[in-house]
């Protein structure tokens, strides 16, 4: 990550606080964490949510190696525009993230394999946050698995909880990881598998 790319990430974040919800991108000990279950075999459809300046982006290309599909779905246009430049493999959308379902129709899938997640949650109120899990789970093939990250010193607030237990209504399993101390702030990742209904029921549908 370039001076310019973080220069670039202060001034979104100056223009529009509770879309960008943070001042830094994510380091790359966190990117390598959150980007882990992007397999290293075979060409699996990953999705990223909220790429931003493309913290988490060169991880998961690094992983994919340009096998797959990496799809980006970006609300901001400036980040979406600095993303498709950056990256010329990378098939960047530029729409809310609660619209993935159509986001992936229009290219032609049904379900992602991985679903990387660098949204701002704390910034998102109950209803909103609903909706993105409710996306996610939509779309999130049986087998496959979803990333998010949270702030090891807000854990406890509100919108944090409030994440983790709407993490634990919408999939079997949810493992927090160890936190990443040399992220600035200090974060987490959920790990999360095996998405309850609808995705499971479409599944069943489409077989």
């Amino acid at each position: 990550m370039t001076s310019e790319h973080r220069a670039t990430f202060l001034r979104e974040f100056l223009r529009d606080p509770f879309t960008v919800a943070a001042v830094a991108p994510s380091g790359v000990p966190l990117a390598d964490l959150i980007t882990s279950p992007v397999p290293r075999t075979g060409d699996p459809v990953v999705v990223e949510l909220g790429p931003g300046t493309g913290a988490f982006t060169d991880a998961v290309q690094r992983r994919l190696a340009g096998r797959g599909h990496h799809i980006a779905v970006e609300v901001n246009e400036r980040f979406a525009g600095l993303l498709t430049t950056r990256y010329p493999q990378l098939d960047v959308a530029v729409a809310d993230a609660r619209n993935l379902r159509e986001v992936l129709a229009e290219r032609g899938h049904r379900h992602a394999d991985v679903i990387v997640s660098g949204l701002p949650w704390a910034a998102f109120a109950g209803g909103q946050q609903d909706d993105l899990l409710s996306a996610v789970t939509d779309t999130l093939s049986p087998d496959g698995a979803f990333t998010t990250f949270a702030y090891t010193l807000a854990r406890w607030a509100p919108p944090a909880r409030r994440l983790r237990r709407s993490l634990g209504t919408r999939f079997d399993e949810v493992v927090a990881g160890r936190t990443v101390w040399a992220n600035v702030p200090p974060a987490f990742v959920y790990f999360c598998r095996r998405p309850r209904v609808p995705a499971q029921q479409q599944a069943l549908v489409s077989a």
